[in-house]
């Protein structure tokens, strides 16, 4: 993983911060926002944008909950960009959605243009530049494509030959050489010998005006915003790229961050911090080196046939590595977690120790160069994934870490050795929070039952200025609430009885509502249920009907809900947040059931024991909080813009049979709600469409 610091200089004494003056005249009443681009003056957006500029001045922490429609993206941005003009440093924005890192692209950079340029006193910031930075995986290195098509015959197969040529061809004409790009998508097989994420592609190998990804760097070190994603954010910072301890700055040198979406850092982080080797990356790994079907790989041009000969060995022990953990641990469940040392003989300990120790030896041979590098890159690799095979088998951090094993894959069949903090926080103060740098994180949602403290002591940030500034939108004009009473409640007794019902009301919610309706799941297997139930009447009523896992991805889905117009979507997870369907395109949002997670799953597991050690109630300090935030994620859904009305409608009766139920309606962002049952919905159930 590319150690962003490698540019990194002394900043020196900063020079005056004008960024709290300038944020206040352009968000002002009657400021540059209101008066030379005609937008309507916010204050929620005026109070948000003041208290980024101060965070900034004093390179401090800052929570700030900002209610949809503040117009968050303006107040951090800029304010950002003047202090990062200001004082020639970098400011990073993180993001965990695509859609928004597209709108902060597209739409937010290009209007923040626009601000400056209408202002004399603040076109010089006009003049900014901006960059995307993705993982290094996703670019195309033109120097290793050269290689690749020189050693076809000794890295691949006969047939992949016409691959090769096919991602020659379009890198040809490409802009960004981004793999997305490409479609259909390259074989991973190819791809990966012709991607950046190699130590063969830098700056001392490849040729700076073609290479996409050392164009792509250039960009970067050139612009004064950068826009990147949380997992890359994450991965980047798990692989040390954060710059020695002491140093200011979180990615780059002397940079400041902001984290929108914020709320889903503690996830995010928890999953990048941890360890992850599945039986397909190890299989991935070695075929890279050697493939036994085929004769090809690296070691075809670099090795010889005792290397060889150490790759199959390697290959072996895997297999018979993960399937004996299959089959002690996976026969019955798909996630189980490990509380013992050695759940398996490290059969593979030894083959990898070898095939390291050969892989140097055989670096060592060449003068340094590309070769040298890449194979020297691979041997690393080895160790770390015997460093990690090491790790999982003797739970070398029990006391911090929970670790599991789990089955996935579309058949089942890819084993994973799993580990992750149980706390997140002390990693999020070392590695994001004490850099001594300004990081902002915000949402819409980090507060639970009104309270910002729970999110905070979650990423380590309990120090930290906190804000709340709720939305601006008319929720009693424009949002109206229904709760269904006579729900069963899902027990087991019940399960079919309760699934029978949620399928009656879905279906006459969204006859009874014209515009389209997002239906949220908690459970996979009760969405496939309900949709078995009322697919057919919808394809009968030509209704448009799209659910979640059928082959197309969480933003084609968006986007055909938009296109729609009366469209049904059925999503679980990740559809609680982060779609965004404003008009009449998404009339109503349905809550089937509240969000509370899985509480057997390793990690929450893990988390709810150490908070019972400690005389704490799970509950209350876990699984309830974070329950809230997705719910307030979920409703927020609907409303997305100030003309935007529609419907919530919760199926679930626990908001009015158990005493934690307030505490969800306390979250929606309007008083008062309709409730009914099936006798009487008929006529309490008025949507506005």
């Amino acid at each position: 993983m590319i150690g962003l610091h490698e540019d990194s200089t002394d900043p020196g004494p900063p020079p005056p911060a004008h960024a709290p003056r300038l944020a206040a005249r352009i968000f002002a009443e009657g400021g540059v926002l209101a008066d030379a681009l005609k937008l309507e003056h916010r204050p929620q957006q005026e109070k948000m944008a003041r208290a980024v500029a101060a965070a900034l001045r004093d390179d401090e922490p800052l929570l700030f909950e900002a209610g949809t429609g503040v117009g968050k993206s303006l107040a951090y941005l800029l304010p950002g960009i003047i202090h990062a003009v200001d004082q020639s440093r970098q400011l990073v924005v993180s993001t965990h959605t695509i859609a928004l890192q597209e709108q902060l692209e597209q739409a937010d950079l290009p209007l923040c243009r626009r601000v400056f340029g209408t202002d004399q006193g603040l076109e010089p910031y006009a003049k900014f530049k901006s960059a995307v930075l993705v993982g290094k995986a996703n670019y195309l290195c033109t120097t290793r494509l050269a290689a690749a098509l020189r050693d076809k015959h000794e890295l691949f197969a006969t047939p992949e030959h016409s691959e090769l040529q096919r991602v020659a061809a379009w890198a040809a004409t490409s802009r960004e050489g981004l793999r997305h790009e490409l479609s259909p998508p390259p074989a991973p097989e190819v791809w990966e010998l012709v991607s950046a994420d190699s130590a063969g592609c830098a700056r001392k190998h490849c040729d700076g005006e073609k290479c996409f990804y050392q164009r792509a760097r250039a960009r970067v070190r050139g612009a004064q915003v950068v826009v990147v994603n949380h997992s890359l954010l994450f991965t980047l910072l798990g692989a040390g790229a954060g710059g020695a301890a002491g140093s200011r700055g979180v990615l780059f040198a002397d940079d400041f961050v902001v984290l929108d979406e914020a709320h889903t850092v503690p996830e995010v982080a928890t999953d990048h911090f941890g360890l992850h080797l599945s039986s397909y990356g190890v299989e991935r790994m070695l075929r890279h080196l050697h493939n036994p079907k085929n004769k090809k790989g690296m070691l075809a041009k670099f090795g010889d046939a005792a290397d060889r000969l150490l790759v199959e060995d390697a290959l072996e022990a895997a297999r018979q590595f993960f399937a004996a953990v299959e089959e002690r641990l996976l026969m019955k469940q798909s996630i189980v977690r490990v509380r013992e040392e050695g759940v398996a003989e490290p059969w593979l300990d030894e083959p990898l120790g070898a095939l390291r120790a050969a892989l140097k030896k055989r670096a060592d041979k060449f003068e340094d160069g590309r070769e040298r590098d890449e194979l020297q890159q691979q041997a690393d690799r080895i160790g770390s994934c015997r460093a990690g095979l090491r790790e999982f088998l003797a739970l070398s951090d029990a006391k911090n870490s929970v670790y599991w094993v789990e089955r996935g894959g579309r058949r089942q069949t890819i084993v994973t050795l799993r580990a992750a903090p149980i706390d997140v926080a002390p990693l999020l103060r070392e590695n994001l929070l004490r850099r001594q740098t300004a990081v902002v994180l915000t949402s819409a949602t980090l507060t639970a039952g009104g309270e910002i403290g729970p999110f905070a002591a979650r990423v380590g940030a309990e120090d930290a200025r906190t804000a709340v500034e709720a939305s601006p939108f008319d929720f009693m004009r424009n949002l109206r609430v229904f709760v269904a009473t006579d729900v069963p409640l899902p027990t087991a007794q019940e399960a079919r009885l309760a699934l029978d019902v949620l399928a009656d009301y879905i279906g006459f919610c969204t006859r009874r509502t014209a515009g389209g309706s997002l239906v949220l799941f908690t459970s996979y297997a009760d969405m496939k249920a309900v949709a078995a139930t009322l697919e057919p009447a919808y394809a009968e009523a030509r209704r448009p009907f799209f659910m979640q896992g059928r082959d197309v991805s969480r933003t084609g889905l968006a986007k055909q809900l938009r296109a729609a117009g009366n469209g049904v979507l059925f999503g679980t997870d990740s559809f609680w947040t982060g779609i965004d369907v404003p008009g009449d395109a998404l009339a109503q949002v349905i809550i089937t059931r509240l969000p509370f997670e899985v509480p057997t799953h390793p990690i929450l597991e893990a988390r709810a024991e150490r908070i019972r050690d400690n005389g704490g109630n799970p509950f209350n300090e876990l699984t309830l909080p974070d329950a809230l935030i997705k719910f307030r994620q979920g409703v927020g859904r609907l409303i997305r813009t100030a003309r935007d009305r529609g419907v919530v409608t919760i199926l679930d009766s626990r908001v009015t049979q158990k005493a934690y139920g307030r505490q969800f309606l306390g979250c929606l962002p309007r008083e008062g709600h309709t409730r009914m049952t099936r006798t009487d919905r008929a006529e309490k159930f008025q949507p506005f469409l």
